[in-house]
């Protein structure tokens, strides 16, 4: 297929720079348009509210952005971020258990969110034919007369006395995240808004930074407390860049992590590992509270649209918009970027229709372990079906094993990070040793 004109992307988070790398195979120019004035170097900014938080980058994920940037992985280590073993260097608490932290070949980067989104930038920034236009709004999408097909955005400099104009395209890709305003475009256009999944959690968290200094050498690079039903608070302690470690505290339905620092301890002393307890006293404070709240989760399925104007497509947190809890979402996005570099490369009749239908395939995982985790919170309001609530009991075994059968553990973790899916937990020899394992 020979390249076409021009591609615009909404956002220059991630979901919108790997996007941008798809579509630099197909298209001769692709500009990048960003509500923040992005910075020269691994900062946070305005645009991403969860930054200055504990971020997840999975083992599939780190694996999708190595296949759309070639030495992705070396350059973060280079950068400062520390490549380690999943389950040997990450201490993982599911449901009050310590999975068992043996070797397990799965490896992960822990990096700052700010230091994954510039290095993704920076790659971004030196394809050919990419531009980016920052500290811009974006106004509405500009149709043919008859509004079948999109050809480009109405957009605003956010510079005083700035006028608005048109940049046109041959595609556009909604990459605006959470907050995305495609379902009232779609409206003003006369097309039905996506069908929504949404589920109330009601997470708040609470972000501390700390000196990693030489006595914490021996500390995991991370350590996961995850939240379960009898207790719905959380925390994630992850070694990053800088000599810093990040301490995220959350809660889910309702509960409130404290934003003082005896309150701190005492949420410390209250979870079901000693191990944030442990480390504070030991630990000098950078800054924190940093605080942040997050309502709920939110699937939209644009794949049961029957209509969709040709010429735009969605992708990323516009999509689905996962609990950050579970740190899926960079990853699903850098997997959705693959699979648009795919779709738009094959020139299908209805490029709208596939990418939708093809989504949803990769969201249907990490959605159904993370809604399915949070469904199982009596606060939820939500009554499992039988068939989840068997699931659940073979699940809650299955932790326990774990805390002594690293192969359990890592069947588990490999799900986790999205590189098998769930169906293999139920696998003969998985099964088995479940079964067998110990009754504690």
């Amino acid at each position: 297929m020979g390249k076409t004109r021009q591609a615009v992307v909404l956002g220059a988070g991630i979901a919108g720079l790997t996007a941008a790398r798809a579509l630099s195979d197909t298209f001769e120019s692709v500009v990048i348009i960003e509500r923040d004035q992005l910075p020269a170097g691994p900062e946070d900014r305005r645009g991403i509210p969860q930054g200055r938080h504990v971020h997840g980058l999975l083992a599939r994920g780190l694996r999708a952005l190595e296949d759309l940037f070639p030495g992705f992985e070396d350059d973060l280590v280079a950068a400062g971020g520390i490549r380690g073993d999943i389950q040997s260097g990450i201490h993982w608490h599911i449901d009050g258990h310590l999975l068992r932290p043996d070797p397990s070949g799965l490896i992960g980067v822990a990096a700052s969110r700010p230091l994954v989104e510039f290095g993704v930038r920076q790659r971004v920034s030196k394809l050919p034919g990419v531009t980016f236009i920052d500290n811009c709004d974006i106004m509405n999408l500009v149709t043919t007369p008859d509004n079948s097909r999109v050809t480009g955005v109405g957009v605003i400099s956010r510079v005083d006395g700035s006028s608005a104009s048109v940049i046109e395209a041959d595609l556009v890709v909604d990459a605006t995240g959470r907050g995305s305003r495609a379902p009232v475009w779609l409206k003003e256009l006369g097309y039905p808004e996506p069908p929504e999944h949404r589920l109330n959690v009601d997470i708040s968290y609470v972000t501390w930074h700390f000196k990693r200094e030489p006595h914490h050498e021996s500390l995991p690079v991370g350590t996961s407390i995850s939240a379960y039903p009898g207790s719905r608070r959380s925390g994630f302690l992850m070694a990053v860049e800088g000599d810093r470690f990040v301490l995220s505290t959350g809660g889910i339905f309702g509960e409130r992590p404290p934003d003082d620092a005896s309150g701190l301890a005492a949420f410390a002393a209250s979870l079901p590992s000693s191990a944030f307890a442990d480390f504070l006293p030991t630990a000098t404070l950078i800054d924190g509270p940093i605080k942040n709240r997050y309502p709920s989760t939110v699937r939209k399925h644009y794949e049961k649209l029957g209509s969709f104007p040709q010429g735009f497509l969605v992708i990323g947190d516009a999509l689905c918009s996962f609990n950050p809890v579970y740190g899926q979402g960079m990853s699903v996005a850098a997997m959705e970027a693959l699979l648009l570099r795919d779709v738009v490369s094959a020139e299908s009749g209805d490029t709208a229709k596939e990418f939708f239908r093809k989504a949803a395939r990769i969201i249907e995982i990490p959605w159904t372990i993370a809604a399915g985790s949070d469904m199982r919170h009596p606060e939820s309001g939500v009554e499992a079906p039988l068939q989840n609530r068997i699931i659940n009991r073979y699940l809650g075994r299955l932790y326990r094993v774990a805390a002594d059968d690293a192969d359990v553990a890592r069947a588990f973790l490999r799900v986790l990070n999205l590189l098998d899916s769930p169906d293999k937990l139920l696998a003969p020899g998985t099964a088995w040793r479940v079964a067998r394992g110990p009754n504690r």
